[in-house]
C-alpha cells in the first residue's frame, strides 16, 4: 500500500508538473485512475508477461505491477517525456526486477517481442489498437484494453477488422462495480486460432489480396504468352 501512495503523490506532484496528469484529476487520482487501472487486474492470470502500449503516466501498466507482484511489466512509451518519468517511479519504487520501460512506439516492438497479455487504456479506436497490439499478443495470450460504455457498439463497428485480423469474439467485462463510483469496461479479444498465428501476422485480408495479387500475376503470364506473337 505504501508504494501506491508514494506513486499516487509522484502522480499529483512530478506529473501535474511536467503535464502527465492535468490538475483537475487530483482530486479523483484514486478513483478514477488509479482503482480503475487496478480492477484490470482480475482478468490478468497468474505470472503472466504484460505489456501496456502507450503507457503515458504508467496507467494502467505500472498500477498492474503494484497490485500484481507475480507479472512483469513492460510499459512501452514513445514520449521521451513520459518514459523519463515512468523510469523515475519504476526507481523510486524498486520496481526495477518487475517492470521495464521501453521508448518506442508499439509497431516498433513488432516482431521482436510477444507477450501473454497486451493493455491499454483509452489509447485509440479499436480498429487501429488492434493493429498496434495484436501483433504483439503472443499465441495463447489476449489485448486487454480498457474501453467506455459504448465498447459494444465499437466492437459491433469493428468486425470486419477483427475477422481480418482472426480474432476471436471479442469479451466484454464490467469490473469493480463494489468498489468504484464508475465500474471499469474492458475488452478482451484472443486469436482465433492460436495454432496459426506467425510473424508477420496472417491477416485474413492481406491472404486473399496475396491470392489474388498471384493469381493476376499468372493470368498476365498467360495472356503474354498466347496474345500476338
Amino acid at each position: 500500500m505504501a508504494a501506491v501512495e508514494r506513486y499516487a503523490a509522484l502522480l499529483a506532484e512530478a506529473g501535474v508538473e511536467r503535464g502527465l496528469i492535468g490538475p483537475r484529476e487530483v482530486p479523483r487520482l484514486w478513483d478514477r485512475h488509479l482503482l480503475n487501472s487496478a480492477v484490470l487486474s482480475e482478468w490478468v492470470p497468474p505470472g503472466v508477461e504484460v505489456c501496456d502500449i502507450g503507457s503515458g503516466a504508467g496507467l494502467p501498466g505500472l498500477v498492474l505491477a503494484l497490485a500484481r507482484p507475480d507479472v512483469r511489466v513492460t510499459l512501452v512509451e514513445p514520449l521521451l517525456r513520459r518514459t523519463v518519468f515512468l523510469e523515475e517511479v519504476v526507481a523510486e519504487l524498486e520496481l526495477a526486477g518487475q517492470v521495464e520501460v521501453v521508448r518506442a512506439r508499439a509497431e516498433e516492438v513488432h516482431g521482436r517481442r510477444t507477450f501473454d497479455v497486451v493493455t491499454s487504456r483509452a489509447v485509440a479506436p479499436l480498429e487501429r489498437l488492434l493493429g498496434w497490439s495484436m501483433p504483439l499478443v503472443a499465441p495463447s495470450g489476449a489485448l486487454l484494453a480498457m474501453k467506455g460504455s459504448s465498447v459494444a457498439e465499437e466492437v459491433e463497428r469493428t468486425r470486419a477488422e477483427l475477422a481480418v485480423w482472426r480474432c476471436a469474439e471479442p469479451e466484454i467485462g464490467r469490473l469493480g462495480e463494489s468498489v468504484l463510483e464508475e465500474a471499469t469496461w474492458v475488452l478482451r479479444v484472443a486469436w482465433g486460432d492460436p495454432a496459426s498465428v506467425s510473424w508477420p501476422p496472417q491477416r485474413a485480408g492481406a491472404a486473399k489480396a496475396g491470392r489474388s495479387g498471384a493469381g493476376g500475376k499468372r493470368a498476365r503470364r498467360q495472356s503474354r504468352r498466347s496474345g500476338p506473337r
